[in-house]
């Protein structure tokens, strides 16, 4: 499956549960602070730190478990070798995302999904394999990941994300991230 299908199941997905919900009784979840590191090909990386905001009020069951959802907001960077050194490209973003646990919503694991808006705010995204034609870019994911410590305020999840325009303007080379999160609710 390419990923501008991953990134339309994604958003599908992210409407659907919105429209369809009607439920409003999920418990006040907490803020996280959350740090990510990310690998793409031809040693491109990337960093972030961002929060969770969640959406409370907001659920929807499903099969045996809860969905529920928060706005990812971060700042970080893109980087990769271009023309003889490594090229950083600083980002901002904001993404709605879905996030299903099972056991009625009381599993310690989870998995999620979510589509945004990404800005390059220094210049665009390049590398000696990769040319971003825009600085306005659209940043989805899947991940699971797991609750633990007291209270489950802490949380590690695996990620893939992938960046492009979504053929807006060409190029449009995309790039892939597999992603380690580690988030503290508060």
């Amino acid at each position: 499956m390419n990923s501008s299908k991953i990134s339309r199941y994604c958003g599908a997905a992210l409407l659907g549960a919105l429209l369809c919900s009607n439920s409003f009784a999920q418990p006040v979840q907490n803020n996280a602070v959350y740090l990510q590191y990310g690998l793409a090909d031809h040693s491109a990386d990337s960093w972030a730190l961002g929060v969770h905001i969640p959406w409370n009020h907001w659920n929807y069951p499903l099969g045996s478990g809860l969905v529920t959802g928060y706005w990812d907001i971060w700042g970080g960077q893109l980087r990769g070798d271009y023309q003889g050194s490594n090229r950083s490209t600083w980002v901002v973003g904001a993404k709605p995302t879905l996030r299903w646990r099972a056991d009625q919503g009381q599993s310690p694991w989870f998995i999620e999904a979510g589509i945004g808006v990404s800005y390059a705010v220094n210049h665009l995204y390049l590398t000696d394999h990769k040319d971003f034609s825009t600085r306005y870019n659209f940043a989805s994911h899947l991940g699971i990941g797991y609750l633990f410590g007291e209270q489950r305020k802490n949380e590690v999840s695996l990620r893939l994300e992938h960046h492009s325009n979504a053929g807006i303007k060409s190029p449009n080379p995309g790039e892939n991230f597999l992603q380690i999160r580690y988030a503290r609710h508060f």
